[in-house]
Order: C-alpha cells, then sequence, then structure tokens
C-alpha cells in the first residue's frame, strides 16, 4: 500500500499518488536503471576475465569503451521508464463527489453514480462500492490507504465501514460447487486459470462482470476464489 495524496477542490475530492511518487516513477527509476546499467559493467569488468564467469558479463567485458557504458546506462535507463510507466498506468485515482465517484485507472474511467452506492470499503487489496442489495457496484485493485479514502468518501455523505457487511457470506470455490447460478462454475473456473497466470488481469475483471450479471459475487485471496450470492431485486 502506497501513502496517498487527498485534495479537495470544485466540491471534489481526488485521490491519487503524491508528488514525489510521481517523482519516483519519473526520475528514479530511470536514475536506479541508469545507475545499475554502470554496476552491471564495473561487475563484467571485475568478473568477466574469469572462466567461470556467465556468458553475458565475460561478452559485456570483452566490447569497447566507451560505448558499452553509455549502451547500459541507456539500457537501465529506459528499464527504469519502463517500471515507471507501468507503475502510473495501474494506481488508480478516485474522485469523489456528492453525485458520482469516478474510478480513472489504465487511461479509462468509469463513473459512478452516488445513489447506487450504499456503503464503501476497502476489502484486502480492493476499493469496493457496494449496492443496497449487497451487490458490487465497483471492486478496483486500489494501493492508497483506507484512512484517506475514508476521509475522502464520508467528507461527501458516502457511508464507509471498516469491513464487507457480507463477509461471512462468502463460500470457497471448487470446481462444481453447488448453489451457483447456471454457468457461473464454467466462469469460475476460466477466471482461476487467468489469476494463475495474471492476477486482475483484464479478462479476468471482464468475467467478474459476468459473475455479476448471474447474481455472483467474487473476492480474491491469495489466488483463490470466494464467492457469494446477491439479493435479488425486489419487484
Amino acid at each position: 500500500m502506497i501513502l496517498s495524496s487527498r485534495e479537495t477542490q470544485h466540491g471534489q475530492t481526488v485521490v491519487t499518488a503524491p508528488t514525489w511518487m510521481a517523482v519516483l516513477f519519473w526520475l528514479g527509476f530511470p536514475v536506479g536503471g541508469a545507475l545499475l546499467g554502470v554496476l552491471l559493467r564495473v561487475v563484467a569488468e571485475w568478473v568477466g576475465g574469469y572462466d567461470w564467469a556467465p556468458g553475458p558479463l565475460r561478452m559485456l567485458e570483452s566490447l569497447p569503451e566507451p560505448q558499452v557504458t553509455i549502451g547500459a546506462v541507456a539500457i537501465g535507463a529506459a528499464v527504469g521508464v519502463g517500471l515507471g510507466l507501468i507503475g502510473r498506468h495501474e494506481s488508480v485515482i478516485v474522485t469523489v463527489s456528492p453525485e458520482t465517484v469516478i474510478l480513472k485507472r489504465k487511461g479509462t474511467s468509469r463513473v459512478i453514480a452516488a445513489d447506487h452506492v450504499h456503503v464503501v470499503f476497502r476489502d484486502a487489496n480492493c476499493l469496493v462500492l457496494q449496492g443496497k442489495r449487497g451487490e458490487d457496484v465497483a471492486r478496483e485493485w486500489c494501493d492508497h490507504s483506507a484512512k484517506t479514502l475514508a476521509e475522502a468518501f464520508r467528507e461527501h455523505g458516502y457511508t464507509w465501514v471498516a469491513e464487507d457487511p457480507h463477509a461471512a457470506e462468502f463460500h470457497r470455490w471448487v470446481p462444481g460447487a453447488h448453489g451457483l447460478p447456471a454457468g457461473a462454475n464454467a466462469i469460475l473456473k476460466a477466471r482461476e486459470k487467468l489469476l494463475h497466470s495474471l492476477e486482475e488481469t483484464d479478462d479476468a475483471r471482464e468475467l467478474r462482470g459476468e459473475l455479476a450479471e448471474l447474481g455472483v459475487v467474487v473476492r480474491d485471496v491469495k489466488k483463490k476464489q470466494y464467492w457469494r450470492l446477491v439479493e435479488p431485486p425486489t419487484v
């Protein structure tokens, strides 16, 4: 979990990474990558002449200067920039107002009307907006502190709770689990494969949405799926 910055202006509160985190992403990672490139060159000069040294280090040690050092620094910096871009791309920006909640991540925004949100809480590493029937209006991976998020939502009249009011209703999913609507087991089986490859991929989130349409809420704990049913809508 990272430290978070909360700023209120024009009737809305924005929770995002603090300025020093942006500096780390855009400056610290590239500089660190460049230094790592220099260190790699130093190590190559130190051990590259020995027969037991790994092949890449021996090859690096044999290359001419200053081209090799410049190349090592450039590659290290490029890796640092890449890590910075990934970090900023993955981080969610939460904008809260009395009318809406906006979740911006990976260059896309999702706008949620306030009257669809009954309670808000953190569930492990996710920010959860829950409706009156216990359905997930949104469940988004979020690395902002619970304290900062709670202050932002309470400031605009939302009900923040310490934990999921329906936490006791979840069941560990196993293949062929009973009590699920038709088609849910197949979707959960497909999600399980995704979670064991790259957790919280876009495909896994899409399958979460398909489960929601069937009235199933799913939460992930250490790549294990837990499910519960949503109360049916009143007619």
